[in-house]
């Protein structure tokens, strides 16, 4: 309810999506993808950052983009 979890990550709008390696490391933080579009015909072409970010880590590969700008409506925190 205080956002504790939202200011420790530094999110900013919603959705900003993280995805942390089991050791607790940040492995990905930004947008879903990479068009801030909602409109279907656009999602069947974007590139699914969360995704491609999930599957590296689970290869054990290190994450090819792994940061991305974050769209969505900006978090307003409580005081």
């Amino acid at each position: 309810p205080k956002g504790s979890a939202g200011r420790a990550y530094g999110a900013q709008t919603t959705p900003h999506m993280y995805v942390i390696k089991g050791d607790g490391t940040l492995a990905y933080m930004g947008g879903i993808h990479d068009k801030a579009t909602t409109r279907v015909d656009d999602l069947k072409t974007a590139k699914n950052f969360v995704d491609a970010a999930l599957s590296e880590v689970a290869q054990g590969k290190p994450v090819s983009v792994p940061t991305a700008r974050a769209y969505g409506c900006t978090i307003k925190y409580s005081s």
